[in-house]
């Protein structure tokens, strides 16, 4: 523990799970001096109670001095232990007793080499040591923010043989010592391992989707399942759920694939059901138990193949989305060391209202857009989500690359829009902004009419061009403009101040957001809405200078209706159209 003693470590108990679970566990507990202790008349007893000690007792024994000490140590110990003990002064007795394996290097080592013969299954050892263990501190719970002071330092420089002018000497290279350090260095400082493969990703796996009703989620599984059948591509994606595969559409991938075990196992569900469920060695798709640190562990690990292992894999995951901050730890920390991976956090926001309020998420889209290593993506039609699903993939292997986060949704959305959408622009341009960040869902009419802009990402398409029709017909001309990555849009607006400022000049180019506002429209007042909490949009207005109101779900989700959640969040057509009109008024009150 870092700041107190852990009152029952129950070390017994964990190597137990560990054993169990099939690991080769090792275990350092006490050092070479205390074990032949052990060995003389009356060492058996002496261990007995040692073992016998509760932690609390063993690491108080560092608060004493002297007889004090020994006095504390031999409480309820046997006759036995005493004689043995008597023949040590007071200091002796404690170099003994705090004689743990987990400080003999000698014994680590012979720890570290059983557990490489362990070759076909993984090792734990459990090394007992003494928190700051050689210092005057050694064993206080209240050393965690304790420094040494200068007199101490000395103290310390001196004990083990150094100066100020030779403590950070190399030792001799041609010593034992040098060797040594020279050969593990080899190994350690490897040269930066080869670039990734470019993998011939396709722009997209399947024609556009222009008609129906579909969602997001399902447009994912979808597009996955397509992509098994591209060569050089489909063999190096590996998935992963935390007990969620089948609700998170990815079924379909299974089936095509196969789920993977080490051996052959039979398919006790029957071949004749429509998910087929064979573990194998071959199988692709990797279910977890419901721990979602445990899916973001390994999604770090398997985005990591190529670096440790000269294997690049395209690692997906798919877990509910309010349960990504579950795992956020193992998350972070594997974007910290460039692991690259594509998430899917689905069903995400209040879309999921029938499930009840635990299951709605609001704050992931910070999340997302905040964390660095990471492009957060919020698709609102199928063929969006099958072109950023195959650059994203095609990210992973790009020298300047990084994961991928996808916030999807169970919705089903008309997808005439998108299809509307394409014909203006044509396919590829569509794609190109698309993939750039956002477009503009519906032109805005530009007359003499009080105007305004609506944002919107993900679900809320619907809603954004239910209210600009809606505003159209109060007198107010409104276009829509849908961010597919809000994340990329706002690099975008900052990337135009850091390269101005680095230029040392006040000319920017034109972010991302200003192509999709042009200056025509930069007067008319800015309205965002989002399945996400309100702020996720928020710098939306400063990007292009305008007056804004973010809207956005800021409170805890409830069970109902979509539209009944709508309302409640305040993120309906309704409540866009009112919040236009009164930034519509407030900005002609302004001039």
């Amino acid at each position: 523990s870092l700041d107190r003693v852990i009152p029952d470590i129950a070390a017994i108990r964990l190597k137990s799970f560990f054993s169990h679970a099939g690991w080769h566990v090792a275990e350092a507990k006490y050092g070479a001096r205390l074990r032949r202790l052990f060995s003389e008349p009356g060492g058996d007893a002496l261990r007995a109670h040692i073992d016998g000690m509760s932690n609390e007792a063993y690491q108080a024994l560092f608060t004493y001095q002297g007889a004090e000490r020994r006095k504390k140590f031999l409480e309820g110990a046997d006759a036995a232990v005493r004689r043995l003990t008597d023949d040590f002064d007071d200091d002796e007795l404690f170099a003994h007793v705090t004689d743990l394996g987990g400080h003999d290097l000698g014994q680590l080592i012979d720890c570290f080499k059983a557990c490489d013969i362990e070759a076909d299954r993984p090792s734990v050892v459990f090394a007992y040591t003494v928190k700051g263990w050689g210092l005057p501190m050694a064993g206080d719970p209240l050393n965690h923010a304790v420094l040494l002071n200068d007199e101490q330092i000395d103290a310390l420089r001196a004990e083990v043989g150094l100066t100020t002018a030779t403590e950070f000497d190399r030792f001799d290279p041609d010593s034992p010592e040098g060797r040594v350090c020279a050969s593990v260095g080899s190994d350690i400082n490897n040269p930066p391992p080869v670039p990734r493969p470019q993998l011939d990703v396709p722009d997209a796996a399947g024609p556009p989707t222009l008609r129906g009703k579909v969602s997001t989620q399902e447009a994912f599984g979808r597009t996955l399942t397509r992509l098994a059948d591209v060569p050089d591509v489909g063999k190096r994606i590996v998935t992963t759920a935390p007990d969620v595969s089948i609700s998170t559409n990815l079924g379909g991938w299974v089936n095509k694939v196969g789920v993977y075990w080490h051996e052959h196992r039979d398919d006790h569900g029957g071949a004749e059901r429509l998910l087929r469920w064979a573990p194998s060695p071959d199988g692709q798709h990797i279910e977890l138990g419901l721990s979602e640190m445990n899916m973001f562990m390994l999604l770090g690990q398997l985005g990591l193949a190529h670096d440790h292992h000269d294997r690049h894999l395209l690692p997906v995951g798919t877990v509910y989305d309010p349960f990504v901050l579950r795992g956020l730890d193992a998350f972070i920390y594997a974007l910290y060391n460039d692991a690259r991976f594509v998430v899917a956090g689905t069903p995400s926001g209040i879309s999921l209202a029938p499930e009840g309020g635990a299951h709605q998420s609001t704050i992931t889209a910070g999340v997302g857009a905040e964390l660095p290593g990471l492009t957060y993506f919020e698709p609102a039609y199928a063929t969006e989500v099958d072109w950023l699903l195959c650059d994203a993939l095609d990210g992973l292997s790009r020298p300047d690359g990084e994961s991928a986060y996808f916030r999807l949704s169970t919705r089903p959305l008309d997808q005439a829009p998108f299809a509307a959408a394409g014909e203006r622009l044509g396919t590829e341009e569509l794609r190109r902004q698309v993939l750039s960040g956002g477009y503009r869902l519906r032109p805005a009419p530009l007359t003499d009419r009080p105007g305004v802009t609506i944002v919107t990402t993900g679900v809320m398409a619907p809603e954004a061009l239910a209210a600009a029709e809606a505003l159209g017909e109060e007198g107010v001309d409104a276009g829509v403009v849908h961010l597919t990555s809000p994340d990329l849009v706002y690099r975008s607006w900052q990337g135009t101040y850091r390269a101005a400022a680095s230029a040392a000049t006040v000319v920017r180019r034109p972010s991302r957001m200003h192509q999709l506002i042009p200056p025509e429209e930069r007067h008319r007042p800015v309205v965002s809405v989002h399945d996400a909490a309100s702020h996720a949009l928020a710098w939306l207005g400063a990007a292009v200078g305008s007056r804004h109101i973010p809207l956005g779900v800021d409170r805890f989700g409830e069970s109902g209706t979509i539209a009944d959640l709508h309302a409640i969040a305040g993120i309906s057509a309704g409540d866009i159209v009112n919040a236009a009109l009164i930034a519509v008024y407030e900005s002609t009150e302004a001039g």
